[in-house]
């Protein structure tokens, strides 16, 4: 048997199929669990989602908020355990891959232009 077969076969079981679809430029909030001294806490984070890279289980995506005037930007795997829930709040049309010039930006010029899609934010389920 193949080798890369075989760890593809692997890594199924622990593919996420719970999170949305997310692309670059969209707004999305997440809750991740924080461990502090003996117990979890959960810490949300907003923000845009500047660059997607890899495939299967080594797909991340990077994630930049500006935070007391400082940026912040964290990258996060998208199978992670650690990543509780993830919601898109607006999707942003955007015509590159990566948003890497956001990072000079300051300001009211840092916000990515929102397609016409709204993203329900309470769906009835």
């Amino acid at each position: 048997m193949d080798t890369g077969k075989l760890i593809s076969e692997l890594e199924v079981k622990y593919l996420r199929s719970d999170l949305p679809k997310i692309e670059v430029g969209d707004e999305i909030k997440m809750r991740v669990k924080v461990a502090e001294a003996d117990k979890i806490r959960v810490h949300p984070f907003e923000g845009t989602v500047i660059c997607k890279s890899g495939t299967g289980m080594r797909e991340t995506f990077t994630i930049r908020k500006i935070s007391f005037g400082e940026g912040v930007e964290r990258t996060f795997p998208i199978h992670s355990p650690v990543i509780e829930k993830i919601t898109v709040v607006s999707q942003g049309q955007v015509n590159r891959a990566k948003l890497y010039y956001l990072r000079d930006r300051v300001g009211k010029k840092t916000r990515v232009q929102r397609s016409g899609l709204q993203v329900n934010q309470n769906p009835k389920a």
